[in-house]
């Protein structure tokens, strides 16, 4: 790919993914891999760049929802915007032998008063590029932003996923509760009056067909009748 930014902005700190113990999680990993060491000499778990852009990071979350067509100064808009916020931590995979994003993962932090004024973490758009199955990476973005959660101080982790991924969920140490684990939502993005006066923050309808994908269990879609689950992972204060 050509056009990356010659001189590169992290989103967070990448210094704080080499100071994750991979061995404190549940997850099993055969063979053993982490952030630091993920298995092939041309694989790199980092921080998004501003440079992704070029590098496929869209086109890879295409492969999980609708993305809709981002110019690069809206792309860096919100970059800048993330990162000024301190609360986003998007982290990517990163296939250096072909300049190509293939995974990748949000935790998004929510600041509370409860808790004493606590933070929790989302995890939020897990996509790994379908091709590279057999390699552990959906299990390693998973565990990474789930580990850098825990490092960052955050009392749990939540996700909301389909049925058919609990179980993946569970062997990296999230638990379904009973009685507490219903997702629902209310869209902002099909009224006809809201979509009037959408600008910048306009996130289209998803297209019919759209490929989705946590493709970290293989073949594994999202289909709409899908039930969703909510999951946490809590951390020993």
């Amino acid at each position: 790919m050509v056009g990356v930014l010659q001189t590169e902005t992290y989103l967070y700190d990448p210094d704080l993914l080499l100071k994750l113990d991979f061995h404190q999680s549940p997850a099993k990993f055969n063979p053993f891999i982490s952030a630091a060491c993920p298995g092939e000499t041309w694989l790199k778990v980092r921080p998004l760049k501003d440079g992704d852009y070029d590098r496929g990071f869209l086109q890879l979350l295409s492969q999980l929802t609708h993305v809709g067509p981002v110019s690069r100064t809206l792309f860096l808009t919100r970059f800048s915007q993330m990162k000024a916020s301190g609360d986003y931590f998007v982290t990517v995979i990163e296939d250096t032998r072909k300049n190509e994003i293939i995974g990748a993962a949000s935790l998004v932090i929510e600041r509370k008063f409860i808790h004493n004024c606590a933070i929790r973490g989302r995890l939020e758009d897990v996509v790994v590029n379908d091709t590279y199955r057999g390699k552990q990476l959906g299990k390693l973005i998973v565990v990474t932003v789930s580990l850098l959660a825990q490092y960052l101080g955050c009392y749990k982790m939540s996700l909301d996923c389909k049925d058919k991924l609990i179980k993946f969920y569970e062997s990296l140490g999230y638990v379904l509760i009973p009685g507490n684990s219903n997702s629902m939502t209310i869209r902002y993005d099909e009224s006809p009056a809201v979509k009037n006066n959408l600008t910048a923050f306009k996130r289209p309808t998803p297209l019919a067909n759209t490929p989705t994908a946590v493709n970290v269990a293989a073949g594994v879609t999202a289909d709409a009748g899908d039930n969703c689950q909510t999951v946490s992972l809590e951390f020993n204060s």
